[in-house]
């Protein structure tokens, strides 16, 4: 039996894009003990397939980290199947702030050898000595003390159209690049109270504990993450010291937390936090463009691309082979932005 999806991606696409049907877009992840990652693999796709489930799931030895959408009609019948595994039973689900349920159009489960690319030895450091959690009431109050320092433990491209007022932001493509530069950044501050946020809390688990280990005094994290503490901010009717967008690794790429645009268009710079892939399939760059831009360039992140995109699938085969386009060269949208007539420059 194959547990995965056989039909053509985007024929699945447009299906959902199409589809009335109401869904969920929530997060979850349990760092455990698992034995055998790819039989645990197996039976959590049945249950989850079961209820309809759409999404992305990482499975390894140390644990579960998923990214899905459940129908809004089976929600309770999802939560049964998924309680149903011991080490799960009972995990915080973080719902989406802004969801208009599009998020994923199939069910992915993957293993994995880190539930989370970190780069770390886990042997050398007890990952279970984490961080204390901070809900949005205590992150409001610890962070209103200007000696607190605030860390963003995601990479360039979310923090850009989205981040806590007054957080560090490290210039970072991956969350392995950033562990370290962290540490550097703080080296001196290990007597601080530093408090630190991600998406849904996974990254931040196994960074308080590393941070714990290399000697840092104080260090806290928001509990569940963005997501968690802008849903705690909205019922509890407390401040919002999040200000612009979410990123999200689905195909909203955003979900808005404030009005506020932080970020701005790569192409000509004016304000927007949209991101988008480059319509160019040879390229597929992650990126930030307006309304505007995307009509001039034809979705594409530059002109070369939208060129490329006008040729006869005959030309553009033989030209891949030798063609490099920005997405060949660079890390989901690592550059500045400007425009030189050509679309994209990267700085």
């Amino acid at each position: 039996m194959k547990l995965h999806n056989k039909v053509n991606r985007d024929e699945l696409r447009q299906r959902l894009l199409q589809s009335n049907e109401q869904r969920t877009t929530l997060s979850f992840y349990q760092y455990a003990h698992i034995e055998d990652p790819a039989r645990f693999r197996n039976e959590l796709y049945l249950l989850l397939d079961a209820v309809g489930t759409y999404g992305r799931i990482y499975v390894a030895k140390e644990g579960v980290n998923g990214q899905i959408s459940v129908p809004s009609a089976n929600f309770e019948a999802f939560k049964k199947a998924l309680y149903s595994v011991p080490f799960l039973n009972g995990i915080r689900l973080n719902i989406a702030v802004d969801d208009d349920g599009k998020s994923f159009f199939t069910l992915a489960i993957k293993v994995r050898e880190k539930i989370v690319a970190d780069g770390l030895d886990d042997a050398s450091f007890d990952v279970t000595k984490r961080g204390h959690h901070l809900s949005a009431a205590e992150f409001n109050a610890l962070t209103d003390d200007p000696d607190t320092l605030i860390v963003d433990m995601r990479n360039h491209y979310e923090s850009e159209v989205g981040h806590f007022k007054g957080a560090i932001l490290p210039d970072v493509a991956t969350f392995r690049e950033e562990l370290p530069l962290v540490e550097k950044i703080l080296e001196d501050k290990k007597d601080r109270n530093i408090v630190m946020y991600c998406t849904g809390g996974i990254r931040c688990e196994k960074a308080s504990a590393y941070y714990l280990h290399k000697g840092f005094k104080n260090v806290f994290m928001v509990d569940g993450g963005i997501i968690e503490y802008s849903r705690q901010c909205e019922e509890q009717g407390l401040p919002n010291k999040f200000i612009g967008k979410n990123f999200v690794f689905d195909e909203r790429l955003g979900e808005r937390i404030s009005e506020d645009v932080v970020a701005v268009c790569h192409q000509c710079g004016s304000p927007c936090d949209t991101h988008v892939n480059c319509a160019n399939d040879a390229c597929h760059l992650l990126f930030i463009q307006c309304p505007s831009c995307a009509a001039k360039y034809q979705h594409c992140c530059s002109t070369k691309c939208a060129e490329f995109n006008e040729l006869t699938e005959e030309e553009r085969v033989v030209l891949r082979k030798t063609e490099v386009f920005n997405g060949s060269k660079f890390s989901k949208g690592r550059y500045k932005a400007f425009r030189h007539g050509e679309g994209l420059v990267m700085g």
